[in-house]
């Protein structure tokens, strides 16, 4: 009978080494991953639409003085080399039904090409300085200025293109980069009306 205690316990014992036995998973290769690439705000830091509505403020009384402007960084695995162009498309966003509903479509306002970008000698990635004018927006919007109201808006939306052909933009980048602070890329600008 003691026998049989300790033949088990050993039975026991070894189906439970085997069961721990595991199969050699061949390792991921880490230069075969897709990777892509994302603007990053530099400043103003961070730009979060949701916490920072209003970082640009658009001054009817003032439109031709009236100015968005950001640094912007081309990040790629690459230290921005893949980085094509950043296309910037503009929206009015009508907020103020009391004179009317005037929401447009995203219109075309500007492709920024790579070669604007210079090295940043600190980070080694691309870095330019964007300026969008408040006529500019007007004019690429198509809205009439007598259509805007103080809490309406102008949306200002980014796509990164890359030269293997690869677009980035909101509907194809994680939330980690598009919201939170360390990324700061929401390929999303908010443009208030005051």
């Amino acid at each position: 009978m003691k026998n049989i205690k300790k033949y088990s316990m050993l039975t026991v014992c070894g189906l439970m080494a085997l069961a721990c036995k595991t199969e050699m998973v061949d390792r991921i290769d880490l230069d075969a991953l897709e990777n892509g690439g994302y603007v990053r705000t530099v400043l103003p830091f961070p730009i979060d639409p949701a916490r920072q509505p209003k970082s640009f403020r658009f001054i009817l009384s003032n439109v031709n003085s009236t100015k968005m402007e950001f640094v912007a960084e081309a990040v790629t695995p690459n230290k921005g080399a893949a980085f094509s162009s950043y296309e910037l498309a503009v929206k009015f966003v009508d907020a103020t039904p009391a004179n009317g509903t005037k929401t447009g479509t995203s219109q075309p306002l500007r492709t920024i090409a790579s070669s604007v970008f210079t090295k940043d000698a600190t980070t080694g990635y691309p870095r330019t300085t964007i300026v969008i004018t408040g006529t500019e927006a007007l004019t690429a919007s198509k809205v009439a200025l007598a259509d805007m109201s103080t809490g309406d808006r102008f949306e200002i939306t980014g796509t990164m293109k890359l030269s293997d052909g690869k677009v980035f933009t909101t509907t194809n980048t994680g939330l980690n980069i598009i919201g939170g602070d360390f990324y700061s890329s929401p390929f999303l600008y908010r443009f208030w009306i005051e």
